[in-house]
């Protein structure tokens, strides 16, 4: 089996084909610090794409509750129990991708979800991880948590659903990394749904094809941002291009949250497929859980990322999530704001590094009367 280089576990790893990176890389950067679960991405996906016969338990973009919550249900352990000991040292990761820890006769490691694991989307949704004592919630700290996991494909470098797919109906497109679906070659053997670890190829019981996001690709072709980033109300999602490891932009607002900054980690990189979705950790969640979800980096994102409100170039970048429809690929911090740029140079957007802030007096002279402060 051909070795491909993974940046994300920091070592080579089994591929069933030759390394071969797109010319440009779809990329999205999540942060879990701000999603407020309201679901608008997921109904923005929902009727745009997925609102058809056969399609009613297909959520390209769903989120999830963690620790208990996931669509199909329990997406993430039963692979992570399938893979055994997953070690780290240091960055570089010691234990077995879903490429490696292959069972006789496939391609990659994985399970199918049963019938019922894609009966409750909401399973565990809002669920914190004990009790809390009455009244404790006002008058003093507790220690249970969650928080909301935003999740799409992921749009791999070493997609496992292409690597699984007998009759190479899956395809990585070199003008933007996208992955997709011919359902023109496609027979539903489900061998993609079986494989992707993160559950995000559907299997369609009355076209009898496999189905999965699309990228939005008819709108990323004309540089606009993909439904779900561009209705999110939180402005936790920025879309871009990712680039190629060692050759990093600091201009460009997803290399420098990634790359440079590395604020924003993947999602379970021990998989081995590099996915394209990055998030920026929950600041709030015991750093063990974060590890075993986004890899050793968990400390170093969380600390530079409290500290970006005194990094002009990390918060330049952050403030380009949910300002503008456009793809953003260059951005730039000014003396009193940031600006965002698109592929022909053009400016799009430009946000103040410091919100306004206006105090209102007490005593109104023009209506002759007092505002209370009831805070």
């Amino acid at each position: 089996m051909p070795k491909v280089k993974n940046w994300q576990i920091n070592r080579d790893m089994d591929y069933p084909y030759e390394d071969s990176r797109p010319d440009k890389q779809i990329a999205y950067i999540f942060d879990t610090n701000k999603c407020i679960e309201c679901q608008t991405c997921t109904i923005a996906c929902k009727t745009t794409w997925t609102s058809g016969k056969g399609q009613e338990q297909i959520f390209w973009n769903n989120v999830e509750t963690k620790p208990y919550g996931g669509y199909p249900q329990a997406w993430d352990v039963k692979l992570l129990d399938k893979l055994k000991a997953q070690r780290w040292k240091g960055d570089s990761y010691e234990g077995k991708t879903v490429f490696e820890n292959v069972p006789f006769g496939d391609q990659v490691e994985g399970h199918r979800p049963e019938e019922d694991d894609y009966a409750h989307p909401n399973l565990g949704e809002d669920e914190i991880t004990g009790t809390v004592e009455g009244g404790q919630y006002f008058t003093g700290i507790h220690h249970q948590w969650m928080f909301y996991l935003a999740r799409i494909c992921n749009h791999c470098t070493y997609p496992a659903c292409l690597a699984a797919c007998p009759r190479k109906a899956i395809y990585k497109r070199d003008e933007d990394g996208i992955v997709l679906v011919d359902q023109s070659r496609c027979r539903g053997y489900q061998e993609c749904v079986k494989a992707c670890p993160y559950k995000k190829v559907f299997y369609n019981a009355m076209t009898r094809t496999s189905e999965k996001c699309i990228g939005c690709y008819p709108r990323v072709e004309k540089g606009l941002q993909p439904r779900c980033v561009e209705s999110c109300i939180g402005k936790i999602r920025l879309q871009g291009w990712l680039s190629k490891p060692g050759e990093a932009r600091a201009d460009n607002p997803i290399d420098q949250l990634v790359h440079i900054k590395k604020v924003a980690l993947p999602l379970y990189p021990q998989y081995g497929t590099e996915p394209n979705v990055y998030y920026i950790p929950p600041v709030h969640v015991p750093r063990k859980f974060l590890e075993q979800m986004f890899g050793p980096s968990v400390e170093t994102a969380i600390e530079n990322y409290m500290a970006a409100k005194d990094d002009k170039e990390a918060l330049a970048a952050m403030l380009m999530f949910g300002n503008t429809p456009q793809i953003i690929t260059k951005c730039k911090h000014e003396d009193s704001h940031a600006v965002g740029f698109n592929d022909k140079g053009e400016e799009v957007v430009r946000v103040p590094l410091t919100e306004p802030f206006i105090v209102r007096r007490h005593y109104d002279e023009k209506f002759k009367s007092f505002r209370l402060n009831t805070a």
